[in-house]
């Protein structure tokens, strides 16, 4: 498949993502208060490197987090493949009287000057792209100081490899959860490379969610999801999520796309 029809697929895919409200992934709502730790971490890394700083959001949706770096104080620009995605984040901010500058984009190409961020920050859109390419542009963007935080799904879990192949319409064609070589590829971008992984036995949890155990059974979880990821590093290929904290961009990459 050609670069275009595999961007335009993706634009495509999120257009009707954001026009139906995401409807197609609502029965997996119940999965991402799992998700609230890894959030909590990214968003406050984020805070902490944006403030007094140039953010870019890569791969913006509707806005939701540039608003809230925004109203932080946040100097930020957000892209998106997706005009519908970049119509409904105008608006918002708009709306929030809050000053962000958003831009249809590719992320693979990238129209913005060298050096011209300090900080890229993401959720769950690198899976979408070609790493390496992606990779070099984040680089390219970034100043010589700067960081590059992103929250990704990991591939190599079966179940939740079941689960995705069962649900083929709550995700685009092209995506490719991330996997042990994949995380590699940015130590060749990257002087620092930082990984945490989230959620393998926590999934237990989730059948007690609407019930007063629900949350010491979560707390209890991710004390053994640590335990285990630090003890026996193996069981880290298998958490559902990794936050990636990326700094020191290496000017000549080992390996260009």
């Amino acid at each position: 498949m050609s670069i275009d029809n595999r961007i335009l697929k993706e634009q495509q895919f999120h257009d009707t993502r954001i026009l139906e409200e995401d409807a197609a992934r609502r029965p997996t709502d119940k999965y991402y208060v799992l998700m609230e730790l890894p959030r909590a971490l990214y968003t406050r890394r984020v805070e902490e490197l944006g403030r007094g700083h140039r953010l870019l959001e890569y791969g913006c949706s509707d806005g939701e987090s540039s608003r809230h770096w925004a109203a932080q104080g946040v100097s930020t620009t957000g892209i998106d493949i997706s005009p519908a995605a970049i119509d409904v984040a105008r608006k918002r901010a708009a709306d929030a009287k809050l000053e962000i500058q958003y831009e249809v984009m590719n992320a693979e190409q990238m129209t913005f000057e060298d050096g011209n961020f300090d900080v890229v920050s993401g959720t769950g859109i690198l899976h979408h792209l070609d790493l390496p390419v992606a990779f070099a542009e984040i680089n390219r963007v970034l100043n010589d100081a700067g960081h590059a935080l992103f929250i990704e799904p990991l591939g190599h879990n079966p179940l939740i490899n079941l689960y995705r192949k069962l649900t083929p319409g709550m995700r685009s064609e092209d995506e490719h959860p991330l996997r042990t070589q994949d995380l590699h590829i940015a130590a060749q971008y990257f002087s620092d490379v930082h990984l945490q992984f989230f959620n393998l036995l926590t999934f237990a949890a989730i059948p007690l969610r609407s019930t007063p155990l629900f949350r010491p059974a979560l707390s209890t979880l991710r004390a053994i999801d640590r335990m285990l990821f630090t003890i026996l590093p193996f069981t880290r290929r298998y958490a559902w999520m990794v936050l990636l904290d990326c700094s020191r961009p290496k000017r000549q990459p080992a390996h260009h796309p």
